[in-house]
């Protein structure tokens, strides 16, 4: 019989059994909130279209200056639900003339508008990374420490922070 202390953990079940029975027991002593709250305190101010369209510009003109232009940068409400993503990186290519023309977009998941700046900067660099590195591979993950030495740190937070909505149903 499974214990009905334990909540099932989607977003981090491929991670070390360590480092799930903390979060389980952050769970059970009902401290993820306090845990969230005192590492990542402050929500970032990038909270409408035009403000997070300006901040995935500032870093991919720090970090990807030779890159396609972007043409769409938005926050997606339906993200999250519709295909289970906190973030997509599309291009859609357009016969113009006798010219094949490419648009790039970023979305970005809604549940982000208020989180720590520090999930927002992790959605985007990864979103970023699949400019140059359409894999999931270790170039991919090298890109992505390039722009953020932490990224796996804040990766790992992130998907304790969706267990958090999850879990409580509402930004802390």
């Amino acid at each position: 019989m499974p214990n009905p202390n334990l909540t099932k953990l989607k977003y981090i079940s491929n991670y070390p059994g360590s480092i799930i029975e903390s979060v389980q027991h952050l769970i059970n002593s009902k401290k993820l909130t306090a845990y969230l709250k005192n590492k990542y305190p402050h929500p970032h101010h990038f909270n409408n279209d035009k403000l997070l369209r300006e901040y995935v510009l500032e870093l991919k003109a720090q970090y990807l200056k030779k890159s396609q232009p972007i043409s769409k940068i938005e926050y997606d409400n339906k993200l999250h639900v519709i295909k289970n993503a906190l973030g997509t990186h599309t291009s859609i290519a357009r016969v113009q003339g006798s010219k094949l023309k490419r648009k790039y977009e970023i979305r970005i998941s809604s549940i982000f508008k208020n989180a720590p700046p520090e999930f927002l900067a992790m959605i985007v660099v990864h979103e970023l990374a699949h400019f140059k590195e359409y894999e999931h591979n270790k170039a991919f993950y090298k890109l992505c420490e390039y722009m953020l030495p932490n990224y796996h740190q804040l990766e790992l937070d992130v998907r304790i922070y969706l267990t958090h909505l999850e879990l409580i149903g509402e930004v802390y």
